[in-house]
């Protein structure tokens, strides 16, 4: 089993470095992907996928069909990127997709474009090992993951797989990894602190107090807990208005309701000390316009979320990659800047989805200038995602996988 995954992969490694370095050079920034959605579309149906699709929310889809309606395992990685910090200061382009001591270069190489490649040809490397499934192999690209609220896949799971007749057991997201079954990360809301009064100053002052007297400000800190945005000030009606934007950490325990109550107090205490200031906090609201027109209205919270480590899932897919000789390192993101985030939050908290990480890309290298990802932990991440779908969703070849999980 493992010896046949492992040689059809070597006849693979040339395409599926190919298509990785292509995705690299194809700009895809959050809410532009169309570029990007093409090139992977035309990849799932050059693997030869049996249902390939994009769809109104601009996400891509393929599905490898089992032989029965169940279980289902969704396959999921982001196709967008962050905006390139310092352009001028890369080495080479964001864009060059290059190859160079080992590491393919480029915005987005670990997070997450290098485990998107992975796992649209892990769905590859089963189709072309002719191994049987039994539920479906879905491989979905989606939209709209870097801005923190992953419409892309809310609309991925609530429409289009509900519409297809697909609903998930379990999912793996390719986000960074270094090849750890990751498990769970905390969470973060976005908050606006509006202060208002008819005296000008008092609220000049208010600002500034609130501003510096709860951001942080050590840059030594190793996990971001808290971003303060600068105020900013306008006039209607004789009333002066300052708003400041403010990101905050939410742990496991934490509620949404209960952070913005604290935080509404610790802003009053500040700004009480310029003079008669009203005070309100509020969770940040957007309409969000996406890739294909559509635009969807959201409140800009992600939970934090974590799937039982001794889940089924994370049981099987433990087994499976210790039986395919790959190793077993289970953990959580650390998520050191605050706006980093994956989608498992809205797979597990809103829609029951057990979920897990699994990607060939370092976390550290997530949004940073001259970002990289190993060459040889693609090439891994795809026989080790393949090892685990099959343990999922496959049909037992030789006895290799028990019939129980």
């Amino acid at each position: 089993m493992y010896d046949l995954l492992r040689g059809k992969l070597e006849g693979l490694q040339g395409e599926l470095m190919s298509f990785a370095q292509a995705l690299l050079r194809t700009r895809s920034l959050t809410r532009d992907e169309s570029s990007a959605a093409a090139l992977v579309e035309k990849q799932l149906r050059a693997l030869d996928l049996d249902t390939v699709t994009t769809d109104h929310f601009g996400n891509v889809v393929g599905v490898l069909h089992g032989v029965e309606d169940g279980p289902n395992l969704l396959l999921a990685s982001h196709m967008d990127t962050v905006e390139p910090a310092d352009e001028a200061g890369w080495p080479g382009s964001p864009w060059s997709g290059r190859i160079e001591d080992g590491k393919l270069h480029g915005l987005g190489a670990a997070d997450c474009k290098g485990g998107l490649a992975a796992q649209v040809f892990a769905a590859g490397l089963l189709k072309r090992s002719l191994l049987p499934l039994r539920g479906n192999l879905i491989v979905a690209a989606t939209v709209s993951e870097e801005n923190g609220i992953s419409m892309g896949m809310r609309g991925l799971i609530e429409f289009t797989l509900k519409e297809m007749g697909l609903r998930p057991e379990y999912a793996i997201l390719g986000e960074p990894t270094d090849l750890g079954l990751y498990y769970g990360h905390d969470g973060r809301v976005e908050m606006d602190i509006r202060l208002r009064s008819n005296n000008p100053f008092h609220v000049a002052d208010a600002a500034d107090l609130v501003a510096n007297g709860m951001g942080d400000t050590d840059p030594a800190i190793a996990v971001q807990a808290m971003l303060m945005g600068k105020p900013q000030f306008e006039d209607s009606h004789g009333i002066r208005c300052a708003t400041i934007a403010l990101e905050r950490r939410l742990g496991p325990d934490e509620a949404v309701a209960g952070t913005v109550g604290r935080m509404r107090r610790e802003a009053e205490r500040l700004a009480q000390l310029a003079g008669a200031v009203e005070v309100e906090v509020a969770v940040r609201e957007s309409s969000e316009t996406l890739a294909t027109g559509l635009v969807m209205k959201v409140k800009r919270v992600t939970h934090a979320w974590s799937t039982d480590p001794f889940s089924p899932l994370l049981s099987r897919a433990r087994q499976s990659l210790a039986a395919a000789g790959c190793a077993v390192r289970p953990g959580k993101w650390k998520l050191s800047r605050l706006g980093m985030g994956t989608s498992g939050s809205v797979l597990c908290n809103e829609f029951r989805i057990p979920t897990i990480g699994y990607g060939p890309g370092r976390e550290e290298e997530a949004h940073s200038q001259g970002e990289a990802v190993e060459v040889a932990k693609i090439v891994e991440c795809t026989y080790g995602t393949a090892a685990m779908a099959h343990g999922l969703v496959g049909i037992p070849v030789f006895g290799w996988i028990p019939d129980e999980i």
